[in-house]
């Protein structure tokens, strides 16, 4: 099972651009459906970027479509999620999360068809 450790968060200003990093321990990584969640304070957590284990499937919430781009680096054992143009409705904790094999062609929303998750890193947009 993979062990998924986020990094990147921090304070930044409304229009600035964010990199986060999940790094994944164990050795197939390279099997693993990973996304982005995100959770806002009072709020419940929500999906916002996925990835199929060849990254030739790449899906987003619609509220971050366009400004966001998930990807991953295999040799690495890594996944990314840029985040550009920033504004305060983005401020939330983001998770990372992996699901084991699964169709590259398929696509996962919701937090219960992953297997494993991270603790989390803060992100919090100042206007």
């Amino acid at each position: 099972q993979l062990q998924p450790v986020e990094s990147g968060g921090g304070l930044v200003q409304a229009g600035d651009s964010l990199r986060l990093s999940c790094a994944a321990s164990g050795r197939t990584f390279s099997s693993h459906h990973m996304a982005w969640f995100r959770q806002a304070a009072g709020k419940e957590r929500e999906f916002v970027a996925g990835i199929s284990w060849s990254a030739r499937n790449t899906y987003y919430a619609a509220s971050v479509k366009g400004r966001f781009i998930i990807s991953r680096d295999n040799a690495r054992n890594t996944a990314y999620l840029q985040m550009n143009n920033l504004n305060s409705e983005v401020t939330a904790v983001y998770s990372c999360a992996a699901r084991f094999g699964g169709s590259s062609n398929s696509r996962y929303y919701t937090d219960t068809d992953f297997d494993s998750w991270g603790q989390g890193t803060q992100v919090t947009v100042s206007s």
